[in-house]
């Protein structure tokens, strides 16, 4: 490689950790923190896919209400950190096979949503200030949206998770009022 191939190379990376500095500041900046643990997924009541490997629907499932968490975390005050950790999740529906829901034999399983099939979800929280005093805290909610059909949901019917997305939602709008009228 010349010295003019590396002085490029070096300026690029240059300029790329720069970049890459000035996004995680502006990362840091916003007003919420969050932190969640999904303590022993392989024990929870359900999350049990339709058409992929049950590890994959976990990650995919995780990683969507993580951001979901995200989202709501930004409404907290400025150097607030919520750490929750999950212990046990149950989405709304059930699965079954297609051929048990009239859908034939393609070998496909259908996540079928009824009324009594609710979404629950049981986990701790702490939440604490900048400087790690702790500001409110629980160990032990016990999440479940018996109505889940008939509430307001402001969430498209396509979205994924959208019943258990709703039931976090009301949870830390009823949870942290004063937080987030302040904010």
């Amino acid at each position: 490689m010349s010295k003019s191939s590396i002085a490029i190379a070096t300026k690029a990376a240059l300029l790329a950790t720069g970049a890459t500095l000035l996004l995680i500041s502006g990362a840091s900046a916003a007003k919420g923190n969050i932190e969640v643990t999904w303590e022993n997924p392989e024990d929870y009541r359900d999350v049990q896919p339709t058409n992929q490997s049950r590890k994959r629907y976990r990650e995919q499932t995780f990683k969507q209400l993580d951001k979901y968490f995200e989202e709501l975390s930004e409404s907290l005050a400025e150097g607030q950190t919520l750490s929750i950790t999950v212990t046990d999740l149950d989405l709304a529906g059930r699965v079954w096979p297609s051929s048990f829901v009239g859908l034939g034999h393609s070998g496909n399983d259908v996540r079928l949503i009824k009324r009594g099939e609710i979404p629950r979800m049981t986990f701790s929280y702490t939440l604490t200030d900048a400087q790690g005093n702790v500001v409110q805290e629980s160990a032990e909610v016990k999440l479940k949206d018996m109505g889940f059909q008939d509430r307001h949901n402001p969430f498209f019917k396509s979205e994924n998770l959208r019943y258990e997305k709703n039931m976090i939602r009301h949870w830390f709008h009823g949870e942290f009022p004063e937080m987030i009228a302040k904010n």
